[in-house]
């Protein structure tokens, strides 16, 4: 079954956000995980969301996506992500239809 990581990330320092993203999308690739959305435009139709840069990444299972997000190379990423922003940051369970 699929995972995602989702995110919603506030930018507060763009220099250091645009070296963690020109280093973390080889690395993505490299754990076998994909963008399905990465901060495209975002249109509020209901409700009072506070989205701001939203991320959502997929993985083939939470397995992988563990060995992505708990891994010693992303280690210093997920540090310099902090420096240059704040967010929420989910690793969810995605859905698989009955076969």
């Amino acid at each position: 079954m699929p995972a995602y990581l989702i995110a919603n990330i506030h930018v507060t320092d763009a220099e250091k956000f645009a070296a963690y993203r020109a280093q973390v999308a080889p690395m993505i690739a490299r754990f076998g995980g994909r963008y399905i959305v990465r901060g495209g435009e975002l249109t509020v139709v209901e409700g009072d969301v506070t989205l701001d840069r939203l991320v959502i990444l997929e993985f083939a299972d939470m397995a992988a996506l563990r060995r992505f997000y708990d891994s010693a190379d992303y280690a210093p990423l997920i540090r310099l992500r902090q420096a240059a922003s704040t967010g929420e940051v989910a690793l969810v369970e995605g859905y698989a239809p009955p076969a």
